[in-house]
């Protein structure tokens, strides 16, 4: 797959890290020109610092909406750990809203491969450490053994995300990245083993999914946003989901499918399951 190599460095002191969303700036700024003729534009400040989105993965969420939901702590944190530790990142050191007040160093050298920015305008990207081997500012073949140089490929391997694909994304890599995942499931790597996604999580209140169930980040953001609607029984969140009219296939069947009520089921009134696998599932840019 053919993806934009830009050579720069990451910079996370004032900003508040996730586990697929991290800061980075070109040595040369311009270059995210480059980006922006495939499409949407990459927001950046006068510096060229811009958020990235970490292509393929999807991390248990530290700070979702206005309101700051998040989810279990443990494994958001775990991911966000990885993350900062991987890219070369040491004595992080955040305040209570979770901005890092202090790091060491403040800059570690870096590149990304990236394919476009999303509604958000954050650049949609794999990752790497240290200096990349071509020249920036130029498409290079992304092939299987570069993608598992990429901290996205680390952080799904290691346990500690969830896979969730664009249809951007080739194929050939998609599979691999697909296979990580399930190697990491099968060992019972990271979140795995706490994983209720596909087996069924309780949720009486908003606080089952921010403290008690792990599941897919997507899953649980929508979960969020119909809970904040007010006291609306779980029965009816299928019905919210097909109104928000999230696009995808599911791979297994080539089924393409307008709304996630297509793969989520309610039980007695209180428990939620995807009846697909994360990885099974590619879903369309809004």
């Amino acid at each position: 797959m053919t993806m934009l190599l830009i050579n720069g460095a990451f910079q996370i002191k004032g900003t508040q890290p996730d586990g697929d969303t991290v800061r980075f700036m070109p040595g040369d700024p311009r270059e995210w020109d480059l980006v922006n003729s495939r499409g949407r534009a990459v927001k950046h400040d006068v510096l060229g610092r811009a958020a990235l989105r970490l292509d393929a993965i999807d991390a248990p969420e530290t700070h979702y909406g206005p309101n700051r939901v998040h989810q279990p702590l443990q494994f958001a944190h775990a991911a966000r750990d990885e993350l900062l530790n991987w890219l070369g990142f040491t004595n992080v050191q955040q305040g209570p809203d979770e901005t890092v007040t202090t790091v060491v160093p403040e800059t570690v050298p870096g590149f990304i491969l990236a394919s476009g920015a999303d509604i958000h305008g954050r650049c949609i990207a794999l990752a790497g450490r240290g200096a990349s081997e071509g020249n920036s500012g130029v498409d290079v073949d992304v092939d299987v053994d570069m993608l598992r140089r990429t901290v996205n490929h680390h952080l799904l391997a290691a346990g500690l995300v969830f896979p969730t694909f664009y249809r951007s994304l080739l194929p050939s890599l998609r599979t691999e990245f697909t296979a990580a995942a399930r190697q990491a499931r099968t060992a019972g790597l990271g979140l795995w083993p706490s994983d209720t996604t596909t087996t069924g999580a309780k949720v009486t209140a908003l606080s089952s999914i921010t403290d008690e169930v792990v599941i897919l980040p997507k899953l649980f953001r929508r979960l969020v946003d119909y809970l904040q609607l007010g006291n609306l029984p779980l029965a009816c969140f299928p019905a919210y989901l097909a109104g928000v009219q999230d696009r995808f296939t599911i791979t297994s069947s080539g089924k393409r499918c307008t709304g996630l009520h297509n793969v989520v089921e309610i039980s007695n009134g209180q428990s939620v399951r995807m009846t697909q696998p994360p990885e099974d599932l590619v879903f369309e840019e809004a």
